[in-house]
């Protein structure tokens, strides 16, 4: 028996991909088709197969029965936060527009989905504590000093840690951001080559960052999106934010996340501090003192020439390319969840899935509701994750 042709509609099929940012040509490398079909299908001369639709709904990131629409859906245009990995009134890519705006779409619904939430189990979200707020103009010292207090992030939560456990303090700075009244979500950013993201708010701002980074890396972009919540200013962080021609704020917050993860005070007490700057230091030295504080040798080189244990040329000229050559490469290694929902409980976060779970067992929620709210497909999965929780 011939399959029917499912009723694609070639307006909603070109819509889909110009709003990608894909060209016909690119769709077409992705489906390994002629981009004369790929082209044939929008026109309405001809129509893709199922399997081809779903392949489409996916490399598009759109849902495959939005192809079945009678007309092109109207949605609202994404206002981009301040992308500080580009220069002033460079553009971005039509490609390049449709993943961030993507992302910032996916991050907006992720904060009125916590106020639904936060709103069905009686609770009211608390502004953020204006202890927590400086400007550029502060010190970044004594803004990071305020800021660990204020969240509570201690010395014991981060320092001395095996390598083994250094994920460890990625979690606990998180935590004690999302108690503080943040959102913080891990996705996977290093193909658009972005760092972290702040959506800033009041209440309940969004902080994303990148679960391909190291540990180290990881605890670092945490820091400098706490100093674009403490700025009170969204933006986008790209993966070299160490260079010079870095925007005003970048460097700030670099600086800030330096000075909350390595504060002076406790490096004084470790490392005596020369008369001058030294000409270098080793590596086995730079990585014990970097293991101290868990936070990547970059990090801790880049601090040690700020507070001038170390010669800032020996940074720039040998040092810093090795370092970026390195991160660029990076892999992250395979992680064995302890059980399979952990991985979605790890992106959205325990505050945001303790919501769920919430709402959920309140019965304000159904448990289909709950898994989409927590993007899973599989009910087991969901289940996994209420009997394992907060683990």
């Amino acid at each position: 028996m011939t399959k029917p042709d499912l009723p694609f509609n070639p307006d909603v099929l070109r819509w889909a991909r110009e709003r990608s940012g894909l060209t016909v040509f690119d769709a077409a490398n992705k489906l390994k088709v002629p981009a004369e079909r790929v082209h044939a299908w929008e026109i309405g001369e001809q129509k893709p197969s199922l399997p081809q639709a779903r392949k489409l709904a996916d490399c598009y990131d759109r849902p495959f029965l939005e192809f079945l629409a009678p007309g092109v859906p109207k949605l609202a245009e994404v206002e981009l936060v301040p992308d500080y990995r580009k220069a002033k009134n460079v553009p971005h890519t039509p490609r390049e527009k449709a993943l961030l705006s993507e992302l910032q779409r996916w991050a907006e619904t992720q904060r009125n989905n916590a106020l639904d939430l936060l709103d069905m189990i009686g609770e009211q979200p608390a502004p953020l504590d204006e202890r927590l707020f400086a400007s550029v103009s502060t010190s970044a010292e004594l803004a990071a000093e305020t800021a660990r207090d204020v969240i509570n992030f201690s010395h014991a939560d981060q320092i001395s840690l095996k390598a083994a456990d250094r994920r460890l303090a990625v979690e606990r700075l998180r935590a004690c951001m999302s108690a503080a009244g943040i959102l913080v979500f891990r996705r996977s950013l290093k193909a658009m080559a972005i760092r972290g993201v702040c959506l800033y708010s009041n209440i309940l701002p969004v902080v994303i960052f990148n679960s391909g980074e190291s540990p180290g890396g990881q605890l670092f972009t945490l820091a400098h999106e706490l100093g674009h919540v403490t700025l009170q200013e969204s933006g986008i962080s790209g993966v070299d934010a160490t260079s010079k021609d870095a925007h005003f704020v970048e460097r700030w917050c670099n600086a800030y996340a330096a000075a909350f993860l390595m504060p002076a005070s406790v490096l004084g007490g470790i490392l005596a501090k020369p008369n001058f700057p030294a000409a270098s230091i080793s590596d086995a030295h730079l990585e014990q003192i970097a293991n101290h504080f868990s936070v990547s040798v970059h990090a801790m080189l880049v601090r040690l020439v700020d507070l001038q244990f170390v010669e800032a040329d020996w940074y720039w000229n040998e040092k810093r390319p090795e370092f970026l050559k390195k991160e660029k490469e990076y892999k992250s290694p395979p992680m064995r969840s302890k059980y399979h929902g952990s991985r979605y409980k790890n992106g959205m976060g325990n505050f945001y899935t303790g919501l769920v779970l919430e709402a959920w067992g309140a019965g304000q929620i159904s448990g289909h509701n709950a898994a989409g709210l927590l993007g899973i497909k599989k009910l087991k999965h969901l289940s996994d994750i209420r009997e394992n929780f907060p683990n």
